[in-house]
């Protein structure tokens, strides 16, 4: 098999796999249905993956190889804090609007390998940076801020961001909302998020 023609079959499979866990979760699909759906040999979905985990692993480092290299480097630009708070939101948002699969990829790969998750590349660069640490500890050193742990207060920055994307399915049901409402609804948490995060910086 050459090259060209194997690179196209193994991104078809990828992109038949994200379609088919978009539609109903990664725990309901399976290999030979992702290998029937792309019109390939389940022979073939083998040797490209060996194993659904794999699979998963590499969509996964796809998924946000450049998205997490973007997020990181605001963390380490050389920007006012309330801006640089307020551009992480915006474009955490914008990523896991323009890819829904991002939020169920991260949280299976970490249940299903928490003992290997750290061998994973793309999972450093959605981690909190010593740069960004050391400017909200400067911060507070100059009385702009209050004292808060970077840890604490990075976890809760992600967590503000990340989970109304984990659990859209329950808020829609929730408060009834339609596709265009929920959308709306997470636009919406750009601002809250940003002020909450803001006034717990507060002096």
């Amino acid at each position: 098999m050459d090259t060209k023609h194997g690179n196209a079959t193994r991104l078809k499979l990828m992109e038949t796999a994200r379609e088919l866990f978009i539609a109903k979760g990664v725990d309901r699909v399976g290999v030979r249905e992702i290998a029937s759906k792309a019109g390939v040999n389940l022979s073939l979905m083998n040797y490209y993956f060996q194993s659904k985990e794999n699979l998963l692993e590499q969509i996964f480092e796809q998924s946000i190889k450049d998205n997490g290299q973007k997020i990181r480097q605001i963390l380490n630009a050389d920007m006012p804090l309330s801006e640089k708070i307020k551009v992480y939101i915006n474009t955490y948002i914008d990523i896991l609007t323009e890819d829904p699969l991002l939020v169920p990829f991260v949280l299976s790969i970490i249940h299903r390998n928490a003992d290997q998750a750290s061998r994973l590349k793309a999972v450093h660069t959605l981690y909190n940076t010593e740069t960004f640490s050391n400017q909200l500890k400067h911060e507070a050193e100059l009385g702009n801020i209050r004292k808060v742990d970077p840890e604490q207060f990075f976890i809760s920055m992600i967590s503000l961001i990340l989970f109304p994307f984990a659990i859209k399915w329950l808020i829609g049901y929730r408060m009834t909302l339609n596709n265009e409402q929920m959308a709306q609804f997470l636009e919406d948490r750009r601002e809250h998020v940003y002020d909450l995060l803001m006034n717990s910086l507060r002096p």
